[in-house]
């Protein structure tokens, strides 16, 4: 079988890639969530992002404005940490953080009987800082968000929701969409760590 390759040059693979992808979906996108969309399917070659990812009224502009004002980010897990592009969070002020890590993390979620993630939330929520969640991993993370904000006690700046897999991830997706906080949620069961970063990426490159 002969193959026929693409001649692309190294710096025009990602602009070839999203090219495709337009090519591809057949449809227009509602313009302000595209670059998130597209991003996500450049990410995992998975065209059910277009179908798949929810987002909460006017979330896009709410979100790059805390990002401008030194909005930092929370993550679950330490793949999403190194995924998200924290050059371009810095120049606005803000950092990453992800705390599954952390000696005293590890002891409340012992002491407690919780998993780590949520330890991890409860850690964030003390906090004196705009924070964006990335959750890619854990449900448990997300459920945790959704009684901080029901108790008042966290005002998320936005909730990016896309853990993968089969245990309470379906739930805790819906839950978070009914949480009184902006929202990007991937319904269903699909999303994963290198989707968190991918969404954070695709807002810190977002262009008007």
């Amino acid at each position: 079988m002969k193959v026929e390759l693409e001649n692309v040059k190294p710096k025009d693979i990602e602009r070839r890639s999203f090219e495709i992808i337009t090519e591809q979906l057949g449809r227009e996108l509602p313009k302000e969530l595209a670059p998130i969309i597209k991003r996500c399917i450049h990410t995992s070659a998975d065209f059910d992002y277009a179908e798949n990812l929810c987002f909460s009224q006017g979330v896009v502009p709410k979100a790059l404005a805390a990002l401008k004002k030194g909005a930092c980010i929370v993550t679950d897990t330490q793949m999403a940490k190194a995924g998200i592009n924290k050059a371009a969070l810095e120049k606005y002020g803000g950092e990453v953080y992800c705390f599954m890590s952390d000696e005293d993390v590890a002891e409340a979620a012992k002491q407690n009987g919780t998993t780590r993630a949520v330890a991890c939330m409860d850690k964030a929520a003390a906090l004196d800082k705009p924070l964006i969640f990335a959750i890619g991993n854990a449900p448990t993370a997300l459920i945790r968000l959704y009684e901080l904000i029901s108790e008042k006690k966290l005002r998320p700046e936005l909730v990016i929701g896309v853990p993968v897999g089969f245990v309470n991830v379906v739930q805790s997706k819906e839950l978070i969409m009914q949480a009184d906080a902006p929202y990007i949620v991937a319904r269903g069961r699909k999303g994963g760590s290198n989707i968190a970063a991918c969404i954070c990426n695709a807002l810190l490159y977002y262009e008007k």
